[in-house]
């Protein structure tokens, strides 16, 4: 799914990376909203990332949860996306993708589709009919300036599961445990579900470069001894090489773990685009709304594309996160 809120709230986003202890590294809690997409009577989701406290987690810009819920369906009309790419890893159900490149494909539980927008690019989601429940996860992946008008394209990926220390691990993203996924990204990068078993304990070595995020979609999990509950995303700073996990509970707990090295570049979202100003975002809806060229058009959904929202009545301005260190609340 895509951001298809009414009133999108608009963020400039340049995070400040925490320097942690590697030794005893610190934790902090990122709890979620709940977000309506598409009406009143549409899905809602938990939205991690972006928040006053914390906009990225490397480049992560993005970051919904949703489910488990019983849908009749669900039907994302084709949207425009730039600057980013979108990472779509389901847990239940099964979605159909279509795209202006002309990707047929569907979205499954554990299997990775990422789509580049680049410069422009846009797409339809649409629930199979023999879905009847939605579970998942929706990230966006930030692109840096020298690659963010980078041509469309479309990567599918089934990573094949890693068991280890009472755990089971999904690498989609980058390199966990002895395991790479060869899909490319822009900037260095983590993506991974993990399941860890009842009453389990595990080290995982990671770069001490990134900084990391664990989105908990089950159990509840200790991150470096704090615990992160259903829903929340645990933040871990640079500086870490080994990241300890735990399940206290009795049932099987399942996450993802994300991670990249700081995304130094100032950016602005509004809506389904990723710019840099105000004027550009602006420029991007007009094309949007005009049926530029810059965004194709998709092929084989039955019914008319999402307008975008109106603008702001006075120019968009940015929301900064707070400097390292000083305390802010969760948004």
């Amino acid at each position: 799914m895509s951001n298809t809120e009414a009133t999108p709230a608009e963020l400039a986003c340049a995070d400040r990376p925490t320097a942690t202890d590697p030794d005893r590294p610190a934790v902090e809690i990122l709890t979620p909203r709940e977000v309506p997409l598409g009406g009143p009577r549409a899905m809602r989701v938990r939205r991690t990332l972006p928040q006053r406290a914390r906009s990225l987690i490397g480049a992560w810009c993005f970051a919904d949860h949703y489910g488990p819920d019983e849908v009749a369906k669900m039907d994302v009309a084709p949207h425009p996306h730039t600057g980013l790419q979108t990472v779509s890893w389901l847990f239940a159900g099964e979605i159909e993708h279509r795209d202006s490149l002309g990707t047929h494909a569907m979205v499954r539980p554990g299997e990775l589709n990422l789509m580049t927008g680049g410069n422009g690019i846009c797409h339809s989601e649409v629930s199979t009919p023999a879905t009847k429940t939605l579970h998942g996860v929706q990230l966006w992946v930030a692109l840096p300036e020298r690659h963010r008008h980078t041509a469309r394209a479309f990567d599918h990926y089934v990573p094949s599961v890693n068991r280890i220390e009472g755990a089971e691990i999904r690498v989609f993203l980058g390199s966990l445990a002895g395991r790479t996924s060869p899909i490319p990204t822009f900037t260095p990068l983590l993506g991974a579900e993990i399941v860890l078993n009842p009453d389990a304990h595990m080290s995982l070595g990671v770069d001490p470069r990134f900084e990391h995020g664990v989105l908990v979609d089950t159990g509840d999990v200790e991150v470096a001894g704090s615990r992160v509950r259903a829903a929340e995303l645990g933040y871990v700073g640079i500086g870490v090489r080994s990241l300890t996990l735990s399940n206290r509970g009795t049932v099987p707990a399942r996450f993802l773990l994300l991670g990249g090295t700081p995304f130094e570049e100032e950016i602005l979202m509004w809506w389904n685009f990723v710019g840099r100003t105000h004027e550009e975002i602006a420029a991007f809806r007009e094309a949007w709304e005009a049926g530029s060229d810059q965004f194709g058009s998709v092929t084989g959904y039955p019914g008319e594309r999402l307008p975008a929202p109106a603008l702001p009545a006075v120019r968009i301005k940015p929301r900064r996160n707070p400097a390292s260190g000083q305390e802010s609340p969760h948004g």
